[in-house]
């Protein structure tokens, strides 16, 4: 599934293969924006980056954002198996990166 919107003049653009990212993943998606515009008032857009690896209990999930900002953009990604969570972490860390950045 790819989805792209605008959210408060800033481009979302998700990318899933393979997968549908529900409303409640979009939604923490909007509120992670929300987050991210207290520590950088100039985000142009953010791309996120699901994927699923390999089969059965071998599978892998992975989860990557990137925030583009004037100079050079920030980019974080987290493992794992809970959607929300990652999200949070990757966040987070874009969050760490903006303000070394100031």
């Amino acid at each position: 599934m790819n989805y792209t919107e605008n959210y408060r003049g800033i481009k979302i653009d998700v990318q899933a293969p393979h997968m549908e990212v529900d409303e409640t993943v979009q939604a923490e998606l909007r509120s992670c924006i929300d987050k991210l515009t207290r520590f950088a008032n100039d985000i142009n857009e953010v791309n996120l980056y699901i994927n699923k690896e390999g089969q059965g209990g071998a599978a892998v999930s992975k989860l990557g954002m990137r925030v583009a900002i004037p100079g050079p953009d920030v980019y974080a990604d987290e493992d794992g198996d809970n959607w929300i969570g990652m999200l949070k972490s990757v966040t987070d860390k874009n969050i760490r990166q903006l303000q070394k950045l100031k």
